[in-house]
């Protein structure tokens, strides 16, 4: 008979109990495994009853391999319909021997903590090969020459590396939060049961070991009702997201026909249907709306879980994590996207010097150089230095091309005498590598070989770190038997 209303079943539990195919039947199987052996060592189920529980998972398992199988209300979860599925073949007094000291409460948040570490190993394998990528362009561009904006208007020249290293060290950030993610979720809290554990002495480090956790959970309430793993998770996940999109904001802006500065190859445009001019770099477009929908999907799991009670609660979940898996496909999709279009883009260095010459960028060095060079206040220098910028506004002129005659003259008005920088020495300083090759203080352009050998070893031991992670899963016993 079935236990409950059309209403319900329709609109949860049928739900429920296709999720639960779709995203945890594998790791069901795998606890149940685990504790199986962990019962059998601790003597709460004899070698020859372990083994013919196993013999009927594998049974069942095998008898409905390939399908997705419909609720029919008969059984209220994906669960009791596997258990159900035991008894059938070796009655009810051995199969129910499984569920000692356990409940569906340890279950379901063992299973989803194990869900959560495949996608965030997932994730950072995406993460770190974008790294290495954005790595390899940022040596390919050490001396390639770009304008840096602030406040959307051109500020400085810098090199495309140097840029391109902001970006890679926000990324590093991303992956080491995404790693403390890993260890937060990469708790076990098998064997908390309900929420007290239980008086069968069990042996939750075994099973712990068996899953490839890397740390056992300690509180049992804790196991039960916390939900930082969850929302560190996304909270890391939307961090990264911000960064990618406010990076990609930059690339629509370079990619524009009035900025130019970035060249997106053909393989990445798209063209007009009426307008044979156009040349549509729309995957940038794309990888800002991903990123939007991304973190609109990771704030929706953080809000789901604002103002519930510290307890057990469906609200943390598996319809919660089905909804975060979207968030974690599509940042999947930013990932990999980006990649790929990282690897393809060049800088107009062409449009670049011209932009540098228009809006006379290098003017803060010259105002530097007089600094040093003269003897003045840094002030003193400024003011020269804004002067002839307005000068050069109004008469459409350049730092290459400005007369010497009306620097000195600036100079002079300013402190009374003549400079004694030459005009070979003015030119000089006003060039974009001057400006770059001066600026050779930890952190600047001109460190970048040295920052780029940093970066690389954070790489590497982000990617050890993962790959640790991943090799214990691999060693679990359980796991590796599947």
């Amino acid at each position: 008979e079935k236990f409950t209303a059309p209403a319900y079943a329709r609109t949860v539990l049928a739900p429920l109990f296709e999720g639960y195919q779709r995203h945890f039947r594998e790791h069901l199987i795998a606890v149940h495994h685990a504790h199986g052996i962990m019962l059998r060592e601790r003597g709460w189920l004899t070698a020859e009853q372990a083994g013919t529980i196993f013999a009927a998972i594998a049974d069942a398992v095998a008898a409905n391999a390939g399908k997705t199988l419909d609720y029919t209300g008969e059984h209220e979860d994906y669960f009791f319909w596997l258990e159900a599925q035991l008894a059938d073949r070796i009655g009810r007094d051995v199969a129910g021997r499984l569920h000692t000291g356990r409940s569906r409460n340890d279950i379901d948040h063992t299973i989803l903590r194990m869900v959560m570490r495949e996608r965030l190993l997932g994730i950072l394998a995406q993460l770190h090969r974008l790294i290495a990528t954005l790595i390899r362009r940022a040596e390919e561009n050490i001396d390639t020459l770009v304008v840096a904006y602030t406040h959307g208007q051109p500020a400085q020249p810098t090199t495309f590396a140097h840029y391109l290293g902001a970006f890679i060290e926000t990324l590093l950030r991303d992956a080491d939060r995404l790693l403390h993610a890993y260890a937060t979720a990469d708790r076990c809290p098998l064997g908390a049961a309900a929420i007290t554990t239980s008086g069968f002495k069990l042996d939750r480090a075994r099973t712990a070991e068996l899953l490839g956790f890397g740390a056992v959970q300690e509180n049992a309430y804790g196991c039960i009702a916390g939900v930082d793993h969850i929302a560190e998770t996304f909270g890391a996940l939307k961090t990264m997201l911000l960064g990618i999109g406010r990076f990609v904001q930059d690339l629509n802006a370079w990619t524009s026909f009035e900025v130019g500065h970035v060249h997106v190859p053909d393989a990445f445009v798209q063209i007009s249907s009426i307008m044979p001019q156009k040349r549509n770099p729309v995957p940038i477009e794309h990888l800002r709306l991903q990123c939007s929908l991304a973190a609109g999907r990771a704030d929706a799991i953080l809000l789901t879980l604002h103002n519930t009670p510290f307890a057990d609660m469906n609200d943390s979940e598996g319809p919660v994590h089905e909804a975060g898996y979207e968030a974690f496909d599509t940042v999947a999709r930013v990932l990999d996207l980006l990649d790929a279009l990282m690897a393809a883009v060049t800088i107009d260095e062409a449009r670049v010097r011209t932009h540098i010459d228009q809006a006379c960028v290098t003017i803060t060095e010259l105002a530097d150089s007089l600094v040093r060079r003269e003897g003045i206040s840094f002030r003193q220098a400024h003011e020269i230095a804004a002067h002839l910028a307005r000068v050069m506004i109004a008469e459409g002129a350049t730092l290459a091309n400005l007369p010497m005659a009306t620097f000195t003259s600036a100079f002079s008005n300013a402190i009374g005498r003549a400079p004694s920088i030459t005009e070979a020495e003015f030119r000089q300083v006003c060039t974009p590598e001057h400006f770059i090759a001066v600026r050779d203080m930890f952190g600047g352009p001109a460190r970048m070989d040295e920052s780029l050998e940093g970066y690389r070893a954070a790489l590497s031991d982000g990617q050890r770190r993962a790959a640790a992670h991943r090799a214990r899963i691999d060693r679990a016993g359980v796991l590796r038997k599947r």
